[in-house]
């Protein structure tokens, strides 16, 4: 367990799926988004934080779309989630290899 906690690659993924699994399957409203809302002809675009859960489908609390016509992130709200899901394992996982590779 040891020889595996020291490997930088491990730590990536394991840390990924850590931080991914409450994004996706809890509704944590974080990430900038927009929904657009289809009412008779005009459409209404209402920017607001939505979760990863549900943007991805996920819908376990049976939120109500009457009349939404569509949802999805905004590039920011896409940065950030690339950020959490990869951006801060990548960087922990980078510090492991550092300290593994560093002269003694």
């Amino acid at each position: 367990m040891r020889n595996l906690i020291k490997k930088p690659i491990f730590i990536f993924f394991a840390l990924s799926i850590l931080i991914a699994a409450p994004l996706f399957l809890l509704p944590l409203n974080l990430f900038d988004g927009e929904i657009v809302y289809q009412n008779g002809l005009s459409t209404v675009v209402e920017p607001r934080p939505l979760s990863l859960h549900f943007v991805s489908g996920i819908e376990y609390w049976g939120e109500h779309l009457d009349g939404v016509k569509d949802y999805h992130l905004t590039p920011r709200g896409r940065m950030l989630a690339v950020g959490f899901i990869i951006g801060f394992p990548a960087l922990i996982a980078f510090r492991v290899f550092l300290k593994n590779n560093q002269p003694k």
